[in-house]
């Protein structure tokens, strides 16, 4: 296993190689932004008037939220500086000096963590799991098993 590798592993037990706004090909940033260049370049905007489907109605907050999306790129996992930078488990396991939240006795009660948990709860307490019993290099072989 490389270093590399394992600083894909972030600090709140996700890996960053399966992030959907990190992987390098067919990211959903970069989509989002291929989508906003198609409908500028086709000023859809207009269309989106005169096509009298109720969803238009909210064509704008749409392709301001294409925009949001686009801000989500990633090219840096966040042990490189990338991601959020004032992400609280970061912060946290920067003023604990700690690899990961794994590293951390109380990760499966952290406050800090109910943001990320609330979709897939399940899958990063696993993560955190694993990681704590084997480490990330043990993690990654785990994972590249399956």
């Amino acid at each position: 296993m490389t270093k590399h590798d394992t600083n894909l592993v972030a600090y709140c037990g996700m890996y960053c190689g399966e992030c959907p706004c990190f992987k390098e090909e067919g990211n959903v940033p970069d989509l989002a932004r291929d989508l906003k260049e198609a409908l500028r370049r086709s000023k859809f905007e207009l269309a989106a008037q005169e096509i009298p489907f109720e969803e238009f109605k909210h064509y704008q907050e749409c392709y301001d939220c294409l925009g949001a999306m686009v801000r989500l790129r990633c090219r840096k996992a966040c042990k490189n500086g990338g991601g959020n930078p004032s992400c609280k488990i970061r912060q946290c396991c920067s003023r604990k000096g700690l690899v990961g939240c794994w590293e951390c006795d109380d990760f499966e009660q952290c406050e800090k963590l109910l943001a990320l948990t609330t979709l897939r709860r399940d899958v990063l307490l696993q993560n955190l799991r694993n990681l704590k019993k084997r480490g990330p290099e043990g993690y990654l072989k785990a994972r590249k098993r399956r």
